[in-house]
């Protein structure tokens, strides 16, 4: 986990135990950190750059990092207009420039991807963002979730596209689906498992009241 850029947003290098190959979640700011710890790691190729959304804390490096890994980019389908055009979609002023990027692939939720040697479930988890994806390794009880959870808070939804009650579906579905000893890796902060965040956050007391 690198925590990359002026909003401090979490970027995930995953591999098997010292495995060569590797996937890269969200390169959100910082290329040369990014890349750097993929030489300190000895990693020989990157087989894809998974985007879980594209607000630009979450893909301001994917240009340089793709363009130097050659990996091929996968975006949720509803947003690759926003990769394509990451400028026009930043809602303050001071942030960037970052580099527009053509996304490789498509996946809207419901896929099953094998990436360096990882069983990789894609679910369509919206209500942060309109195509907001969340990344689960279920074998290895790990949910890559973007910023639909985090360490006792969850993703703001005052953004275009976002929607409260349509969030808080994303999560129970997660919740649902996946045990309570899953590690969350979130979009921002710390670590955390699905089993803390229904006990603990506070945004999710209407789950336990259902």
């Amino acid at each position: 986990m690198f925590t990359v850029g002026p909003v401090q947003e979490n970027c995930f290098i995953v591999r098997e135990n010292d495995a060569p190959s590797a996937l890269i979640v969200d390169p959100g700011d910082e290329a040369d950190k990014i890349l750097g710890a993929l030489e300190r790691l000895n990693i020989e190729m990157v087989e894809a750059i998974l985007i879980t959304h594209t607000h630009f804390d979450h893909v301001g490096a994917v240009a340089p990092v793709a363009r130097a890994t050659s990996a091929p980019v996968y975006c949720p389908a509803l947003e690759t207009q926003v990769l394509a055009n990451i400028m026009d979609y930043v809602p303050w002023p001071g942030f960037g420039p970052f580099e527009s990027y053509e996304a490789d692939h498509t996946v809207a939720g419901g896929e099953t991807l094998e990436l360096a040697g990882l069983g990789i479930d894609v679910l369509f988890t919206p209500g942060h963002s309109p195509g907001h994806v969340t990344y689960a390794i279920a074998d290895r009880e790990v949910v890559f979730s973007g910023d639909v959870l985090f360490q006792g808070s969850v993703g703001r939804v005052d953004l275009p596209g976002g929607d409260w009650p349509t969030l808080l579906a994303s999560i129970e579905s997660l919740l649902n689906a996946y045990p309570d000893e899953t590690t969350v890796y979130p979009g921002h902060m710390g670590l955390t498992t699905l089993g803390r965040e229904r006990a603990t956050n506070p945004f999710l007391s209407e789950l336990a009241e259902r």
